[in-house]
């Protein structure tokens, strides 16, 4: 175990914890959420196995809290619920977290494992979100693995889920709106504020004669984006278009 502290001290993973904003209890738990496999094939002697088991753990407990709080938040039928769900805990979506965090930072992986290319990459840092996740969770508990992933991951639902489509929300609602509504949705300009060089538009969309959402931004176009991303939640929520 003193090893593991020393090691823990030079790897800076104090400051990891602080990045964080969590103070672990079991630090073992957080190093080895960093431990890739290829790690040990060089480090056979290492004190700890690798982060597989807890990526499994945390694979888990990162599905039950996103289902939890879909669930809770919004009350669209269970195949939205389950394409937003996947949209939030894809390996891009976990990658970006883990990059925002600066997860590669302390990643311990092998020097050969270091020339793999970019998708491996993206794969890597998700599995290690996912780790993390697990080892959070064994050490602290479901509540605090809960606020984190509302603070880290789901507080920009809305723009994730737009990304996760590759397309953009207004062609979204677009679609659905024409599909299932046979209306096509208008956006009408409400109103607009600040200085020339510095305007604010706040757009809303409409299907027929009904305001669905409102959307604010510095242009015309991306309050419409804001509008429609609105839209596609409240709708979703309200039963007015369905999976």
């Amino acid at each position: 175990m003193k090893g593991l502290q020393l090691f823990f001290k030079e790897k800076k993973f104090l400051e990891l914890e602080k990045k964080v904003k969590i103070k672990f209890h079991r630090p073992e738990l957080l190093i080895q959420a960093f431990v890739h496999s290829s790690f040990l094939n060089e480090q056979t002697d290492f004190p700890l196995k690798d982060n597989e088991r807890l990526e499994f753990l945390g694979d888990a407990v990162l599905e039950l809290v996103v289902s939890e709080y879909l669930y809770r938040h919004y009350q669209q039928r269970e195949g939205w619920l389950t394409q937003w769900r996947a949209v939030l805990v894809n390996t891009q979506s976990l990658a970006s977290m883990a990059e925002e965090l600066d997860f590669d930072s302390w990643l311990l992986f092998s020097h050969g494992e270091r020339k793999n290319n970019h998708q491996a990459r993206k794969h890597r840092l998700a599995n290690t979100f996912e780790a993390f996740i697990g080892a959070l969770y064994l050490d602290q508990g479901l509540e605090v693995v809960r606020k984190f992933v509302y603070d880290r991951l789901l507080k920009n639902l809305p723009q994730m889920l737009t990304e996760g489509t590759g397309q953009n929300a207004k062609t979204i609602f677009q679609e659905k709106a024409q599909g299932e509504l046979g209306l096509t949705p208008h956006y009408e300009v409400l109103s607009e504020s600040g200085p020339a060089h510095a305007k604010q538009f706040q757009v809303g969309v409409y299907l027929g004669k009904t305001l669905i959402a409102r959307g604010e931004g510095p242009s015309k176009q991306q309050a419409e984006e804001e509008a429609a991303n609105q839209a596609l939640i409240i709708a979703a929520n309200q039963s007015l278009i369905k999976n």
